[in-house]
């Protein structure tokens, strides 16, 4: 009798383990199958008409820059409910602008007009002054950095709707951005491509 209640609760553990495993192996391949290709982000247009840093660490910038969001998804559409490009310059933040939201359908390219302007205080290290200066001289400035603060959420269509969240910083780095002296351009500007983590994920899921 001892032996046929504990092949019987044998069985029953078997059939509930065999069960919660067919369970996570089906949210593995469904969820493989519904995840969303990563968007593409690149820096296709940097310009300076402005970068003065005063003996008061004072900075007046007037720095645009266009940047191409590509969505290669056939069946997700992006809602863009609040935008933040951030400047760097140095590992110094200088200059915040929000941008106006916007939906990007499937396999679509967009793009996005970003021009700071304005002054702020920017506290360069000896090092960095002296970086600065000759860049100054030559007249392309390294080390200028772009973040983009996303809030989104999207529609993978006919399936599944998010909440909102925020996904990882999308972060645009090491630009050499060219001066525009007298209405020219020093030297033309190269097409950079900006790091993107997995982008449909909550950044604040884990805390």
């Amino acid at each position: 009798m001892c032996c046929k209640f504990r092949c019987s609760f044998c069985c029953i553990c078997l059939t509930i383990f065999a069960f919660i495993f067919m369970i996570i192996l089906f949210m593995i391949i469904f969820f493989t199958i519904i995840s969303p290709t990563n968007l593409k982000f690149y820096v296709t247009e940097a310009s300076l008409t402005q970068f003065n840093l005063t003996n008061n660490n004072n900075l007046y910038y007037n720095f645009k820059v266009n940047i191409t969001v590509r969505n290669p998804n056939k069946k997700v559409i992006v809602d863009y409910r609040g935008i933040t490009a951030i400047a760097w310059y140095k590992d110094n933040d200088f200059a915040y602008l929000s941008l106006a939201p916007f939906d990007q359908g499937q396999k679509n390219t967009s793009f996005l007009q970003v021009q700071f302007e304005g002054n702020s205080v920017c506290s360069l290290k000896p090092k960095q002054l002296g970086e600065y200066n000759e860049e100054t001289r030559v007249g392309i400035y390294n080390d200028l950095d772009v973040d983009l603060d996303f809030r989104i959420r999207f529609n993978y269509v006919g399936r599944y709707k998010s909440s909102r969240f925020n996904p990882p910083i999308v972060q645009c780095r090491r630009l050499r951005v060219p001066l525009i002296s007298n209405g020219t351009l020093e030297s033309p500007f190269s097409v950079t491509k900006c790091s993107t983590p997995y982008f449909f994920v909550d950044r604040d899921s884990g805390d």
